[in-house]
């Protein structure tokens, strides 16, 4: 029973973790394109934003990310020896690759709560799918336990990237227009 409840906890705290992860990164774009407003619009909007990325940062996504290790950890044991689980190893991968991913979130936000922006409102918009590939793939891996269909995931999330970065130019257009 203990397990259930562990799981349970481990995949309310990965929601919570990628709506961070996944709002953390809009609030950077909005605030980078707030640069572009007008006096005294621009400095309220970016006061504004300064506060809401800290509140998300520090409040919700690093809760979340130690929370999900926390948990996850716990759970890794019933799988032991992990070399007879290469799905999980590979998922053990991926979240590995995701925790660099929250830690580079960490770095952009503190440029950008010193007023450097190195990065552009679209760039920050294709940085934002690399979670969505992560939560894909450590999906599919969880799910079916086989680094085959993860295979067919990966090959349909290519699909979905072209699609999705297509949309992104299209949706650029537009607002340019």
């Amino acid at each position: 029973m203990a397990y259930e409840y562990l799981k349970s906890l481990h995949i309310i705290f990965v929601v919570t973790w990628f709506s961070g992860l996944f709002y953390l990164v809009r609030l950077f774009i909005y605030h980078t394109e707030a640069n572009d407003k007008p006096s005294p619009e621009k400095e309220i909007l970016i006061n504004q934003f300064t506060i809401m990325e800290k509140r998300l940062w520090y409040g919700i996504t690093w809760p979340s990310a130690i929370l999900v290790f926390i948990f996850g950890g716990m759970l890794v044991k019933d799988y032991l020896p992990l070399t007879d689980h290469p799905w999980l190893m590979v998922k053990l991968g991926f979240v590995f690759f995701l925790y660099l991913y929250h830690l580079s979130l960490g770095k952009i936000l503190r440029n950008i709560q010193k007023g450097l922006y190195k990065f552009s409102s679209t760039q920050l918009r294709v940085y934002n799918e690399v979670a969505t590939i992560f939560l894909i793939s450590i999906v599919f891996l969880v799910v079916c336990k086989s680094i085959l269909d993860m295979g067919k995931g990966i090959i349909g999330l290519i699909i979905f990237t072209f699609v999705l970065m297509s949309a992104i130019r299209i949706y650029k257009k537009i607002r340019s227009n």
